[in-house]
């Protein structure tokens, strides 16, 4: 596909978490002006980006984060189990506030609406069949914006990733559990049945993809893979890590949810419902986007690489 970029218009990013935040670095480095929107509106310096405070569940503050903006990126989390009531309300909120300026809106979503594939390896064609609580929100606002676009009320695109991995990524079942654990000789977590072939996102490819998005409208109106490394096994990105921090590393099977490292016992009884990601291979394929945008993902390894560097000197930090 050929695209046009939006050179030197105003990029607002929604949410300030990881994804938000390598969002915001890709766009200046792709030459453009960035906010970045949160509740807060604080948090270290980014070169190049405005950080802003609004809270964008209400319409008040949805409108007044995205004013002036031609691109807006919906990259807003919620505590886990706040979830199911939160996120339909800042879809709310967010779609309103773009079909009323006019703005492109770049949605980061999830794997969740397919729910239970058996294993099949995921494409965008797979059927939505989410019985969760969570899956079944996740495909409701899916089918919500896209139905939002096909209705000709505003231009949305949406991007599916798989797990995050990477630097600063430490909310996620390969992060905050993981690194600090194999560098500092502690217990790491493996959850489920690590020999199974699991797709993980870097989260400079969830960056890159969100960006490219937003530079390319011609791709609006679906949900597109953003670009995600071959699966491997958790096992072998284990291995990988422990190739990097230099000992064997004191892996524990979490074979049923139940709390551990970051994650407490009230994140944990919600995400029991998610579990079968890790009792299932979870193959999530991103050629399409791949072809479309002539992108492709990070080597695993370049990722782990990274990762491992970066909790290095965070630890040392502390």
């Amino acid at each position: 596909m050929s695209g046009t970029q939006e050179s030197r218009t105003l990029h607002a990013v929604l949410g300030s978490g990881p994804a938000g935040t390598a969002l915001a670095r890709e766009l200046v480095r792709r030459g453009h002006s960035v906010r970045l929107v949160d509740r807060k509106g604080d948090g270290p310096a980014i070169e190049g980006v405005e950080r802003y405070a609004a809270d964008v569940s209400t319409a008040d503050g949805a409108r007044e984060a995205i004013a002036g903006a031609a691109v807006v990126y919906h990259c807003v989390n919620v505590g886990y189990h706040l979830q199911v009531e939160v996120m339909p309300r800042v879809q709310d909120a967010v779609l309103g506030a773009v079909e009323a300026s006019g703005a492109r809106l770049v949605v980061l979503d999830t794997l969740y609406p397919y729910g239970e594939t058996g294993g099949a390896v995921m494409t965008e064609d797979t059927p939505w069949k989410a019985t969760t609580r969570k899956g079944r929100m996740r495909a409701e606002l899916d089918e919500k914006y896209l139905a939002a676009h096909r209705e000709g009320r505003a231009r949305v695109v949406l991007g599916r990733s798989a797990d995050f991995v990477g630097p600063g990524v430490i909310g996620s079942s390969l992060g905050g559990a993981v690194f600090p654990a194999a560098l500092n000789g502690g217990e790491v977590p493996g959850l489920g049945d690590i020999d199974l072939p699991h797709s993980y996102t870097s989260i400079a490819d969830v960056a890159a993809g969100l960006a490219t998005l937003g530079e390319h409208p011609e791709g609006d109106g679906r949900a597109w893979h953003l670009p995600t490394a071959p699966a491997v096994s958790t096992r072998e990105i284990l291995t990988m890590i422990e190739q990097r921090v230099g000992h064997p590393l004191n892996i524990v099977t979490v074979d049923e949810p139940r709390p551990f490292g970051p994650f407490d016992e009230e994140f944990m009884a919600e995400y029991a419902e998610m579990f079968y990601q890790h009792t299932e291979p979870q193959i999530m394929d991103s050629s399409a986007f791949e072809q479309a945008f002539g992108a492709a993902p990070a080597p695993i390894e370049e990722t782990v690489d990274a990762t491992v560097t970066w909790y290095r000197e965070w630890l040392a930090s502390q």
